[in-house]
């Protein structure tokens, strides 16, 4: 431990009031709260959450999203099924019971995780906000009312992020909806608006969509995805463009709302005149911040940089010793599964001063489950020329191999770029169902430095599985 243990007394503060010392304060209950391993079971532990416990990924992002996202990829098939010769339609989209589905199952698990904790004989957990007032010192808004004063000898920052809502005439007078909102609507709206073209945004639309509501989309850029490699996002937009009602390059102008519940009227500069879309709902989506502002870190002297990202070393700590960071609030990339490798990484080097250990997250593979799917892990070919980095560069269409085939598949494909010299993998990019399960093989490929070669000719391949449509991008390479 970075000051030594902690006992059990308090100390006075500069006011008068009692400041209660722990050995760590966790701030967080996302992937913050599996640090708490049986190497903690000695140590008086404090853990703060100000919202709800369990975190983001568990209440309001990858969990619940991912069950509405099958929801609608079932109701997507039912809907293409007359092309494999099968007729059926959708004779009712229940949304109440398709929200009580998905939140039926999730609701119970915060209070029980809460409980959990709260019944550990080491652990304290405060409901509350939680700001710094020194490097080692916070105060504690409870909810219950009144503050607390604690301490630690090691914090770890997990705080996590929020969604970010622009700066629009009108936007604070009306009724719209954030990702942290929009699931639990209690009615499925016939017009939906969605501001933004990016993860949150394109999965959405494809939910609402899919399940019946007719989804405008307003997109700043000319691409949905933008970030993704060229290739996946060109072929996405050229999806979502034939599916929805879309406004790309886009300036999202103003919002107004025909009194409580009342439509939703938005104005947006697209093509160099003004255009009015009219709603039921409005969802947005146009990124995520970190909440570092939220916890006074700045003012403390805890590093942050231009976005508001804690800044930590290898060992995830932050410049000052003891302080420790992980996840959305201190890593841009926002992945649950980057959140858990840090906090493995915490876990251990809090309790094990003297034997710390590197975070190592190469590669970081990411998806967007929306409609279609889109995985991702390594650089794009337009990041590769920007450096000028020689590479090659093949693809591989998902209707070019015998299960695609059998799909009816003409819109999918698999791309992948490699060193001409080393033949190791530098990126890959699938677009199509199931792209998320195909790109593990190629995850691994690059962790473990395997060659184009080794991975496509010296294993076998299940004939006649999707995953050729992998095996025959490498043979292309």
């Amino acid at each position: 431990m970075s000051d030594g243990p902690a006992n059990a007394s308090s100390t006075a503060d500069h006011e008068g009031g009692e400041i209660e010392h722990f050995d760590v304060v966790i701030i967080g209950t996302g992937s913050g709260n599996s640090i708490l391993t049986p190497d903690y079971d000695s140590l008086k532990v404090a853990i703060v959450e100000r919202d709800v416990f369990g975190g983001t990924c568990l209440n309001r992002g990858c969990i619940p999203t991912k069950m509405f996202v099958y929801a609608a990829d079932v109701a997507q098939t039912i809907e293409h099924a007359s092309t494999y010769g099968i007729d059926a339609s959708i004779d009712k989209v229940r949304w109440p019971d398709i929200v009580d589905r998905v939140f039926g199952r999730i609701d119970p698990i915060p209070p029980s995780g809460l409980a959990y904790r709260q019944g550990a004989a080491n652990t304290s957990v405060f409901e509350g906000t939680a700001t710094f007032v020194g490097p080692k010192d916070l105060t504690i808004a409870l909810k219950a009312g009144g503050t607390r004063r604690i301490s630690g000898s090691n914090i770890v920052i997990a705080a996590g992020a929020r969604p970010m809502i622009p700066d629009v005439e009108g936007l604070d007078e009306v009724e719209y909806h954030t990702s942290d909102t929009i699931m639990r609507l209690p009615s499925l709206p016939e017009r939906l608006i969605i501001v933004g073209a990016g993860y949150i945004a394109t999965e959405m639309a494809h939910v609402f969509g899919a399940l019946g509501s007719k989804v405008t989309i307003i997109n700043r850029s000319k691409r949905f995805l933008s970030r993704e490699d060229e290739a996946v996002s060109h072929r996405f937009t050229e999806i979502y463009e034939e599916r929805f009602e879309c406004h790309m390059n886009a300036r999202f102008e103003r919002v107004s709302q025909a009194g409580p519940g009342g439509e939703i009227t938005v104005r947006i500069h697209a093509d160099g005149e003004h255009i009015d879309i009219v709603g039921d709902a409005l969802l947005v989506s146009t990124g995520r911040i970190p909440n570092s502002d939220q916890l006074g870190v700045a003012e403390v002297g805890i590093t942050v940089d231009d976005d508001g990202y804690v800044m930590t070393d290898a060992q995830m700590r932050t410049n000052i010793e003891g302080v420790w960071a992980l996840g959305d609030v201190s890593n841009e990339n926002q992945l649950k599964h980057v959140a858990n490798a840090e906090a493995k990484i915490v876990a251990h080097n809090v309790v094990h001063p003297d034997d710390l250990r590197d975070v190592d997250l190469f590669p970081v593979p990411h998806a967007v489950f929306a409609g279609p799917h889109v995985a991702s892990v390594g650089a794009t070919e337009q990041a590769l020329r920007h450096i000028g980095k020689h590479y090659i560069t093949a693809t591989h269409d998902y209707g070019g191999v015998a299960y695609g085939w059998a799909m009816e598949d003409t819109k999918h494909f698999c791309k992948i770029i490699a060193d001409p010299q080393t033949r190791l993998i530098l990126g890959a990019h699938i677009i199509g169902p199931q792209s998320s399960i195909l790109i593990q093989q190629l995850i691994q490929g690059m962790r473990f430095g395997q060659t184009v070669d080794q991975i496509a000719r010296e294993q076998l391949w299940i004939h006649p599985s999707l995953t050729e449509v992998v095996e025959n991008a490498l043979l292309k390479l």
